[in-house]
């Protein structure tokens, strides 16, 4: 891991944050009622796709109306609720249809299901709408590697991951060392995808990946090869594009990453000059200075198929599983199949043609892939993932807790139980430890002001930065120890905890700040606030935005409702990383789990 600095502030949000969502659809009255659990990437679509539904003749079952209500849920996320413990106070309600990006998610879920000894919920299910995965690349670089007339791959990213050179051994260093972007495939379908296609590239196999296969030296030392680039995971592609776009805006994208495993959706998106895929009112889309490429690994790829899972579990009742395939039957008819291409991504139904804007004017070639993956055996998925931490490049991270004396306020003013901010903060730092490998760098620092014996501190460093299976139970202890008092130094210990995570900055490791804090700037100095500010976010910016391999990330959380998001916003655009934001926060287990994802 990196080095994380950890600042609590508050609310559930992260770089997908927006789209419809059941709130959208009105009070379901006395219909039943079907809740869908619907990947982000496709929730606008599903929405509208509900509307047109609900209060139609076709929404009737057994002479009773059928209401559809969507809730947005990422495929990973929901996968381990579905087999953990999806709680409807925090979670929403429990679906009736689960919708992921791709069906490998429901072989996960039912597989470790079994591991727990209990019964599969999860069936077959058709594909709604479908987008292959691909390697995303600036098109200067892809013309470097010669594509598309010559084919690239997963070994070609192996080669540039791995070689000193880095970009220049193909005759280019001015482009810097490769560095490669992907998500956390615990929670992601590109990251998932993207495992599965370098496995199956490095045991030069297209179908019948093994448990033997992953053991192999030689396929490790490959996977092994492919992580040592990686600048940083995440829950999301979305941090990624969007920074991406960001650094194009200022001319830099090409320091930024050479190369990110997306679906070919968003790279219609970012070069339509819409990275998140979402266009807010009013919002013209731009686009990109240095478009992408698509590129289709050579080995092959997988596509992510939206299968429509009506689950066989037991708050499913059978109403409620008729009402469930009338729904999907309208959503297959041909006029909502073509739907799917004005959000980019190709019909799931093949008598749909694929059409614009599946087209090279948008870096895509309809005419590929040419090889497609079969998905693994539900064993091999849930080893691959397994050992994926093994494989998975370590960080460096130093938690930053904000201390001062908002922190004692109640959590939750509806429920006195909850116990302060501060608790919960502690609470979710305790559990989140589990969350690292056992030799990922973890240090943990507070901040307030007058901390230690002298009245000038605003950084205390309460745990050195240390192995995570040596740090644990020390951290523990010292979160027991703390309390909340006086004020929030927020600039000047966020470029203090930055510096001091790039003076210890290891280039085998991911390095990160995590930045977690519930208030705004308040150091007694409010005269100044506005020269520090713009001071960190131009040292933030200045050390993330160059060809160098030495960027250290800072990862803001906003926690509770008084957090200064706006201006941990502008920090984690600065730092290239996420702003994530726990505006309620009894929710911030949850949010801290996603930013832990990033590493």
């Amino acid at each position: 891991m990196a080095a994380v600095v950890l600042t609590i502030t508050g609310a559930c949000t992260t770089a997908n944050t927006r789209g419809s969502d059941s709130s959208d659809l009105g009070d379901p009255g006395s219909c039943t009622v079907v809740d869908m659990a619907v990947s982000p990437e496709k929730i606008d679509l599903i929405v509208a796709l509900a509307k047109s539904f609900n209060g139609t003749k076709q929404a009737r079952i057994d002479g009773n109306c059928i209401f559809v209500r969507p809730q947005k849920k990422s495929s990973g996320a929901a996968a381990q609720l579905l087999y953990t413990n999806w709680n409807e106070s925090t979670d929403g309600p429990k679906p009736v249809v689960w919708s992921p990006a791709a069906g490998s998610w429901g072989q996960i879920v039912n597989q470790r299901l079994s591991e727990q000894g209990q019964q599969a919920i999860v069936g077959t299910g058709d594909p709604f709408m479908v987008t292959p995965l691909v390697i995303a690349m600036p098109k200067p670089m892809a013309d470097a590697l010669g594509y598309p007339a010559k084919p690239v791959g997963w070994s070609d990213i192996f080669t540039l991951a791995t070689d000193p050179r880095g970009w220049g051994a193909v005759g280019h260093p001015e482009f810097g060392p490769f560095k490669l972007g992907k998500t956390n495939p615990n929670f992601s379908t590109s990251g998932l995808n993207e495992l599965i296609a370098q496995t199956y590239a490095a045991s030069k196999k297209t179908t019948g990946l093994s448990q033997e296969d992953l053991d192999k030296p030689d396929v490790v030392a490959f996977g092994t090869g492919i992580e040592s680039s990686v600048v940083h995971y995440g829950d999301t592609t979305l941090t990624f594009l969007n920074n991406w776009y960001r650094a194009d805006q200022r001319s830099s994208s090409l320091n930024y990453v050479s190369a990110v495993a997306v679906e070919e959706k968003s790279v219609i998106d970012y070069n339509q000059g819409n990275p998140d895929g979402i266009l807010d009112p009013g919002e013209q889309p731009r686009p990109p200075k240095i478009p992408l490429v698509a590129i289709y690994p050579k080995e092959g790829t997988l596509f992510s198929d939206s299968p429509f899972f009506t689950l066989n579990a037991p708050w499913v009742s059978q109403q409620e599983k008729d009402a469930a395939k009338v729904f999907e039957d309208f959503v297959k008819q041909p006029e909502n199949q073509q739907q799917v291409l004005k959000f980019n991504f190709r019909p799931g139904n093949p008598a749909v043609a694929i059409g614009d804007p599946i087209t090279a004017a948008n870096g895509v070639d309809p005419n590929q892939p040419q090889t497609l993956l079969e998905v693994p055996q539900p064993r091999v998925l849930t080893s691959l993932l397994d050992k994926w931490e093994g494989q998975r490049k370590k960080a460096q991270v130093t938690l930053v807790l904000d201390v001062s004396g908002s922190m004692g306020d109640p959590a939750s003013p509806s429920d006195d139980a909850a116990g302060t901010k501060l608790d919960l903060a502690k609470q979710a730092i305790h559990d989140s430890i589990a969350l690292f490998s056992p030799n990922d760098i973890l240090g943990f620092d507070i901040f307030s002001t007058g901390l230690g014996p002298n009245e000038d501190q605003k950084l205390l460093e309460v745990i050195p930065p240390g192995r995570v299976a040596d740090n644990g139970e020390k951290l523990q202890a010292s979160l027991n120890a703390l309390s909340p008092f006086n004020d929030t130094p927020l600039y000047e210990v966020t470029k203090q905890a930055y510096q001091n995570a790039v003076a210890s900055f290891d280039p085998t490791r991911i390095n990160a700040v995590v930045l977690l804090t519930d208030g705004k700037n308040d150091d007694g100095n409010a005269s100044d606030d506005q020269r520090q500010l713009q001071d960190l976010l131009n040292t933030l910016r200045s050390g993330n935005e160059g060809q160098q391999s030495h960027a250290v990330r800072v990862f803001p959380i906003a926690y509770g409702a008084d957090a200064d998001s706006q201006t941990l916003k502008a920090i984690a655009d600065a730092s290239s990383s996420t702003f994530y934001s726990a505006t309620n926060a009894t929710t911030i287990s949850q949010v801290l789990t996603a930013v832990i994802s990033n590493f």
